[in-house]
């Protein structure tokens, strides 16, 4: 089933989870055993992330180096198709610009559509790790909407070599990333909205928003939405903060804000098992609101803490 059909459908508030693929080496296993405790839970899609390829450099007996092209967590397609195989759930597949050329892309959407997998999320993805700012393959989309654009395209049977004729349509729900304290690179938030609002009427269905810590920019983003026009769902990306260091590093990679009552309270904490208490509190708090606010749709991103996730939504559904 599409995620706007789930939203459409729901009757009360649902959830989503959103998981990393394993290091490559791992097992799918390693998958079902970060999975199977939050699966009494009903999750009504699962998300699974993309991850670009690194650029390492090996020495090489001459001394010289060789400069090698590395993807450490490969196998976003198959995991998506395991995990719909083995709990009989909605998986969705993200799909990024960086490291990737429109016709690799072209070929991941054809595997994804023979494995019966109907729901992308689209995203630009992040520079590469050599980079200071973000640069698109030689082939490659240079924008999120440009990669929304060519799934749309295939919906509409229209590939990149133009001799195909009558080609297969696929049946894409598309969703985007919105953001309630603005992409970082954005000059300011009515830019960021016109840019969300025209991946909307190039074709994206729904919105995941990146985490945030206060709900009310939560209901002030969706509110600056509707005044633009953008109509379709949107659904808050929630997370935990579950040490110390974080305060420091989601600011700094995420680009968030950690509300002064939050920072204060992990601030006394004296170790992390503390700060992961103060962060699950919050996040129930959290989630109580946005469920009472009739929000269709809590999505958790997991990222390897899914003990957290479970204990703080037993609280709540």
């Amino acid at each position: 089933m599409k995620v706007i059909d789930h939203i459409r459908q729901v009757k009360s508030t649902v959830v989503s989870f959103e998981i990393l693929p394993p290091l490559k080496g791992k097992t799918i296993n390693s998958i079902y055993d970060h999975l199977n405790p939050m699966m009494e839970f009903k999750p009504a899609f699962i998300n699974v992330t993309y991850h670009r390829s690194e650029t390492m450099f090996k020495k090489q007996a001459d001394s010289s180096f060789l400069k090698v092209e590395v993807r450490k967590r490969p196998g976003t397609v198959g995991i998506c198709a395991a995990i719909m195989n083995h709990y009989r759930v909605d998986a969705v597949p993200h799909l990024i610009c960086g490291g990737f050329a429109k016709r690799e892309t072209e070929d991941a959407l054809i595997d994804l559509n023979f494995l019966g997998i109907d729901n992308v999320l689209v995203l630009r993805g992040d520079a590469a790790k050599n980079e200071s700012s973000f640069e698109p393959e030689p082939d490659g989309h240079a924008y999120a909407i440009d990669l929304l654009k060519q799934v749309v395209n295939l919906n509409h049977g229209i590939y990149i070599e133009e001799d195909i004729k009558n080609g297969s349509k696929t049946d894409f729900c598309i969703g985007v990333a919105g953001y309630p304290e603005k992409h970082f690179e954005a000059p300011n938030m009515d830019t960021d909205l016109m840019h969300l609002k025209a991946k909307v009427n190039a074709g994206a269905e729904y919105i995941t928003t990146q985490m945030f810590f206060d709900n009310q920019k939560f209901f002030e983003f969706v509110k600056s939405c509707r005044s633009a026009g953008i109509e379709v769902p949107i659904i808050p990306g929630l997370k935990p903060i579950t040490s110390k260091k974080q305060l420091s590093i989601l600011p700094k990679i995420f680009h968030v804000d950690i509300p002064t009552d939050l920072c204060n309270e992990i601030l006394k904490c004296r170790t992390d098992a503390e700060v992961e208490v103060v962060g699950t509190e919050w996040l129930i708090q959290q989630s109580k609101e946005l469920k009472k606010n009739a929000i269709p749709v809590l999505h958790y991103y997991t990222l390897g803490k899914p003990h957290v996730i479970c204990n703080a939504v037993k609280e709540i559904f």
